[in-house]
């Protein structure tokens, strides 16, 4: 029997920011959250995101990209939506689920965006560096950030 929060990250796709913010809260937070991730749909896993992860030492390969579905029976105490698409597309859970947002930008996005301009793959990988120390910071302030 566990004590543990039952934290669901959410995105559009479950490829990326979710993924980090599911391993951050494991790494970080894991003796306070029983933490999942789960998407809009399910994209597979972003191998720019893995590899940017494993710089920090965070293994993320075992990770899988589920379906928001997989998740509607397992008791979620709290769902915290990463991104826009999935707060303004979010399903409605069973039960009493605290919803939050905290959106962060979109890795995948922006290295596209940069990689029209001409941007080499390693200047390509900055937005996601970014982006996982961002997740990394606010899930550093939890429990508290999940109060409103």
């Amino acid at each position: 029997m566990t004590n543990k929060t039952k934290l669901l990250f959410l995105c559009t796709g479950n490829s990326c920011r979710s993924q980090m913010a599911e391993a951050w809260t494991r790494h970080l937070k894991g003796d306070l959250y029983e933490v999942y991730s789960a998407g809009i749909e399910a994209h597979g896993l972003n191998p720019n995101m893995v590899k940017v992860m494993a710089e920090v030492g965070i293994d993320v390969t075992g990770h899988t990209s589920d379906l928001v579905t997989k998740y509607f029976d397992t008791g979620l105490e709290i769902v915290v939506s990463v991104c826009g698409h999935a707060d303004q597309n979010c399903p409605v859970f069973p039960g009493k689920v605290k919803r939050v947002h905290h959106g962060f930008d979109d890795p995948p996005k922006l290295a596209r965006e940069m990689a029209a301009l001409g941007a080499s793959e390693e200047e390509q990988l900055e937005p996601y560096r970014r982006v996982r120390d961002e997740v990394k910071a606010w899930v550093e302030t939890l429990p508290g950030a999940l109060e409103s």
